[in-house]
């Protein structure tokens, strides 16, 4: 991997910062930001919630070994707002446990699957969602990881709208992928949602798409909100964003004006599928889709428990598959 990656990345975030608002192109006219958080309240776990299992991948605790990153000051944990997700790969036979200590080869062990999710430095840990957003990891910390996904470990880098982005940035660049440090939206600057599907082509036909037999195929997987990125190398589109897609740039998170800058997003990424080495990467621009929350007085669901994200658990069980290398045996 060119040791170049990280500060090209940082380069082209600063660009992207720097984008005058005055300089949008037709794409982006029509943004007048009315983008806000989905509710007046924490964002929770919904802990009734409890997706079907179409054909579990494994025996009880005897699938791979799955850790969860959480010494990050990550803003998913297996206990916390990732505990549907985690208690989903527990149904399949995958073993979950948490990582709360910094990565090396021993921390690390016999797992064959690292999740990162919305990692952040202390700075913007404590609700500081304020540019700069230092990175996550340290230099030693990365140098790992990537050795280790290269001699056949499989990475799930989730890092959601800013400051996650910049706070991933670094460990992203290792392996091709430059985030935008913003928020993704529509053309009118006010959509929380994208709805990626085969039939239109932003959701590409491929193993995490296709699952291990047909009841397992996806036709439709939505997000919430989330950012846009691109990647290079041995690397898929698994979504990919539609026309008119935005992704705006504020220096404060949810803070938004006319003179907000942004950039047209249409063809920018929210999921991929990279190859690097004997392992592999799944990235994705936007955790939510993956979790089970409810957020405000109203309890709005967000995430796998969306009444219109009907097959957003297939599909987190068929990215998990395919990082385990149980679609390339399809």
């Amino acid at each position: 991997m060119r040791e170049g990656l990280p500060p090209i990345a940082l380069g082209l975030l600063l660009l992207l910062v720097s984008l005058p608002a005055a300089a949008q192109s037709p794409a982006t006219s029509r943004c007048q930001p009315t983008l806000a958080p989905r509710g007046a309240g924490p964002q929770v776990a919904d802990t009734a919630f409890d997706p079907p299992l179409v054909r579990q991948a494994f025996p009880p605790d005897q699938g791979p070994l799955v850790l969860i990153d959480e010494a990050h000051f990550n803003f998913h944990t297996r206990e916390g707002r990732y505990a549907p997700f985690a208690r989903l790969l527990t149904r399949d036979g995958f073993v979950v446990r948490s990582l709360r200590e910094p990565w090396t080869r021993a921390a690390l062990g016999s797992a064959k699957i690292l999740v990162v999710a919305n990692a952040l430095a202390e700075r913007n840990a404590r609700g500081n969602w304020t540019l700069p957003t230092p990175p996550a990891f340290r230099e030693a910390e990365l140098a790992t990881v990537r050795d280790w996904v290269a001699d056949g470990g499989a990475l799930l880098l989730i890092a959601d709208h800013m400051p996650f982005p910049g706070a991933n940035e670094t460990l992203a660049g290792a392996f091709g992928i430059w985030f935008s440090n913003g928020f993704a939206t529509d053309s009118t600057c006010s959509a929380d949602e994208f709805v990626f599907r085969r039939a239109d082509g932003t959701l590409a036909d491929g193993p995490m798409t296709q699952g291990r037999q047909r009841s397992e195929r996806i036709d439709s997987v939505r997000s919430f909100t989330g950012q846009a990125f691109r990647v290079s190398g041995r690397a898929q589109p698994v979504l990919t964003l539609g026309r008119g897609s935005v992704v705006l740039l504020p220096t404060s998170a949810w803070v938004f004006s006319d003179s907000t800058p942004r950039l047209a997003a249409e063809g920018l990424l929210q999921g991929a599928a990279v190859l690097h080495g004997k392992g592999k990467v799944a990235v994705f621009g936007e955790a939510a889709m993956f979790s089970a929350q409810v957020s405000g007085i109203q309890r709005r669901p967000m995430g796998m428990n969306a009444p219109t994200a009907a097959q957003n658990g297939q599909f987190l069980l068929n990215v998990m598959h395919w990082l385990a290398g149980l679609l390339d045996q399809q």
